[in-house]
């Protein structure tokens, strides 16, 4: 059955005529029937503030809305590129170490400077760097299997999706090994810090983790530009020296945003993606069947629950967009999870198809801010995937319903109990 451009009604959910909310209870179990009554009613929606000071937020929902916004320079991601003589805010001590960090990071600045960091991190994080980790990730995938096989049971979360993507990042970085676990936790604390909280407490601790990880990494670049290695942060460096463009608050800020964007999303896709082979046993058993299907099978998952649901700009000008007017300065919220399950991209978008093709999915956005780190978020995903029904056949589901993480803007479970 062809539903493409249908999107029927939802009758559980909020009426599109209130403002979208995504901080409702429940929102985060399912959040795709809400997706749908405003993808379908009124998809340049104006809801709830998603950051606190705002008087709301712009909300687009559909594919072609949120593919146009990513590649459109008068959307940025810094409020003062839109208005530049808006004053800046005084942060209170707790929260200014975080802040002051993420404001360096690449994914939160415009060009010119996202167009310099951008070019120095390319130059270092190569596709031959990403691939020639393919052999080491089966390594590190299947030793996290072998400690678990024999108690018949796994946390997929916490000793699988979790650890694989933080030795990985460690290792690509140059950290010592018995920071790896320090590095997990740094990463869980500043994501959260990005993810729309609204709890002090997040931002105090996302600070206390920024000064331990930037106080681990100045050691690493000081022993790095003495001895270089064959890892990133020796290439960042040597990237700095030969353009003399990148400052060494920069190099440490490029290096956790690696961490946290390098390890987060795919934590979410693994988690995510097992999950959705689990619930569509027939796509599972197709899978496995037809090995050749990972790459695209690993696509479809991320379109089907995308690891990242939101991600946001800011108005540099206004803007007409379906009939309404988006003032200039206001905040953006561009729904890829919404925009992933458009029936008009997307025929019967709620059904989860390994041989789906084609796949112009937005799960690592799009234009000048697509995802560095892609390539390798795909390759873990692929290799970890192919391990875990290759190692532990006859995986199935311990209970339900499950526990989503909080926030929005990442998309991942608590834990997922499996047995086999």
């Amino acid at each position: 059955m062809d539903v493409r451009g249908t999107d029927p009604p939802a009758s559980d959910v909020t009426a599109a005529t209130e403002p979208f909310d995504p901080f409702i209870p429940g929102f985060t179990a399912d959040p795709y029937p809400y997706y749908q009554r405003y993808r379908s009613a009124d998809p340049v929606h104006f809801g709830r503030p998603a950051a606190p000071g705002a008087e709301g937020t712009w909300f687009l929902f559909r594919h072609d809305d949120v593919a146009a916004a990513l590649r459109d320079a008068r959307f940025v991601r810094e409020v003062r590129t839109a208005l530049p003589d808006l004053p800046r805010p005084e942060l209170p001590d707790p929260y200014r170490p975080f802040w002051q960090m993420a404001s360096k990071w690449i994914l939160f600045r415009d060009p010119p400077d996202h167009t310099r960091l951008r070019a120095l991190v390319t130059k270092a994080f190569t596709p031959r760097i990403v691939q020639a980790l393919a052999p080491r990730i089966a390594e590190i995938a299947e030793q996290l299997l072998d400690e678990v096989e024999p108690t018949g049971s796994i946390d997929l979360i916490r000793d699988y999706a979790y650890p694989l993507p933080v030795i990985v990042i460690a290792e690509l970085l140059g950290v010592p090994h018995q920071d790896r676990i320090r590095f997990r936790d740094w990463s869980v604390a500043l994501a959260a810090a990005i993810d729309l909280r609204t709890s002090p407490d997040v931002y105090v601790r996302a600070s206390e983790a920024t000064r331990e990880v930037t106080a681990l990494l100045r050691g690493v670049v000081a022993e790095r530009r003495t001895e270089p290695r064959d890892d990133l942060i020796s290439a960042l460096i040597a990237a700095e020296s030969e353009d003399g463009a990148l400052d060494e608050d920069e190099l440490i800020a490029m290096c956790v945003l690696l961490l946290v964007a390098g390890h987060e999303t795919t934590v979410n896709l693994i988690g995510n993606g097992v999950l959705a082979l689990l619930r569509h046993p027939e796509q599972l058993e197709l899978l496995r069947s037809r090995p050749d299907l990972f790459d695209q099978a690993v696509e479809e998952l991320l379109r089907f629950d995308s690891s990242v649901q939101f991600t946001f700009r800011f108005a540099r000008e206004e803007i007409e967009l379906r009939g309404r007017t988006i003032p200039r300065g206001q905040q953006v919220g561009l729904v890829i999870g919404s925009a992933n399950r458009d029936p008009e991209q997307f025929p019967e978008p709620d059904r989860l198809d390994v041989t789906r093709t084609p796949l112009r999915h937005l799960a690592f956005g799009m234009g000048i801010h697509f995802c560095l780190g892609a390539p390798l978020a795909r390759l873990e995903a692929r290799l970890a995937l192919e391990t875990l029904l290759r190692c532990l056949p006859g995986l199935r589901l311990v209970d339900e319903p499950l526990q989503w993480r909080e926030g929005i803007g990442f998309r991942g479970l608590e834990a997922l109990q499996l047995r086999w």
